[in-house]
């Protein structure tokens, strides 16, 4: 217990030295969450070793994962994304996860990538909104007609995937009654929706809003109480915690739009951005194996070819866009669409605890996806030119 305080401080501090660093001078600036996460590899235990992702630093690892797609449910503008931008991005994703289904099969049976084909290409599918959310933010490009389509390509890369998996990687009784959970959580979801449309028009936010600037905060609290209650009811029915986070968050959305719920969606953001979602980031770096990128003869060449299936899969969806998007826009919106992470380490954890996947192998697998978050944002900030509004 008294290395937990030691650890808690340097994590805090490597938290208040991201947004510092991301302030270099403009030709060497990269998103934070990239510094976050490069942070956290370089005091974890694989590197020099200051802190470890264990106890209590793990649990706030966690937390921040539920918060960060809680908030990015929350940011999710349902009435922008409708319509041609959410069908183009459901499209797009069924492209990705056939043509990546179809490269799994064919590299895992010449033994080239040796894991479960349908779980690696559920990977390979995912788009790392959470991690995209922050920086479309940042760059003031997340209510962009470019960000908008974004938006609805990177919620398609998060939602389908998750519900893949919960339908076929990690049903715990039979797929009847599996199936069934997932339709009662859907109900419950929606009916939690219908509410809160209600509550919205019955500006219950504003009736609430005295209760703003006391020590009750009493909306912020009804949030948390969402969030925790949907995260608990996807974690018995089976599905994965963070299908609950993001559900809660759009909930969340639905009742707080308009000037009403402005000061609440300020609070909810301080307490993700300011403080939990951050340490995900950080931890996910801390629990980045690097040895695993020189272990085997193969591991360099296998996860450069999983970062080209990345950039692959999730990219080959760009020539749906041809009339919605400008060309100098089609090779970012790609290489956004092929930054993954959070889900893939999620389906790495998954592969590993249930024995369908070695842990090796799932290191190389996360480490692709550690790749695409360092480098592709990158490479689309540049490519995408001008910033919009100052880092």
């Amino acid at each position: 217990m008294e290395a937990y305080p030691s650890e808690l401080l340097l994590i805090v501090f490597v938290a208040m030295l991201a947004p510092l660093l991301a302030e270099l001078p403009r030709g060497f600036r990269l998103p934070v969450v990239v510094i976050e996460i490069v942070l956290g590899i370089m005091i974890g235990p694989h590197v020099l070793h200051l802190a470890s992702p264990v106890g209590m630093v793990d649990t706030l690892g966690q937390l921040g994962l539920t918060f960060l797609l809680f908030m990015v449910g929350l940011e999710i503008n349902v009435d922008k994304v409708r319509g041609r931008p959410l069908s183009l991005a459901l499209g797009g994703w069924f492209l990705s996860f056939i043509l990546a289904t179809i490269c799994m099969f064919f590299f895992n049976a010449i033994g080239l990538i040796q894991a479960p084909p349908m779980l690696a290409a559920v990977a390979l599918s995912t788009t790392a909104l959470g991690v995209l959310g922050p920086i479309l933010r940042d760059r003031g490009e997340l209510d962009s007609e470019f960000g908008k389509y974004m938006v609805a390509a990177a919620a398609a890369g998060e939602f389908c995937p998750l519900l893949v998996i919960s339908l076929l990687v990690i049903p715990t009784h039979s797929t009847l009654v599996h199936t069934l959970f997932i339709v009662t959580f859907i109900i419950i979801a929606l009916a939690a929706a219908n509410v809160a449309l209600n509550m919205r028009s019955l500006r219950a936010i504003e009736r609430l809003a005295h209760t703003m600037q006391s020590s009750g905060q009493l909306p912020v609290r009804i949030c948390l109480v969402l969030q925790v209650l949907f995260v608990v009811l996807a974690s018995k029915f089976g599905l994965n915690i963070v299908m609950g986070a993001f559900a809660a968050g759009m909930v969340v959305g639905l009742a707080s739009k308009g000037e009403g719920g402005e000061l609440l969606r300020h609070k909810l953001d301080a307490i993700g951005y300011g403080f939990l979602i951050p340490i995900f980031f950080i931890v996910a770096g801390m629990k980045f194996e690097v040895s695993a990128l020189w272990t085997g003869p193969l591991a360099p060449i296998q996860v450069t070819l999983l970062l080209g299936l990345l950039v692959l899969v999730r990219g080959i969806p760009v020539i749906l866009y041809r009339q919605a998007l400008a060309p100098e826009e089609q090779v970012p919106f790609a290489l956004y669409s092929a930054t993954g992470l959070p889900l893939i380490v999620v389906i790495s954890e998954i592969g590993v605890s249930s024995g369908l996947m070695r842990s090796d192998r799932a290191a190389i697998l996360v480490g692709a996806g550690m790749i695409s978050v360092l480098l592709l944002p990158f490479l689309a900030v540049k490519l995408r030119g001008k910033l919009l509004l100052p880092w």
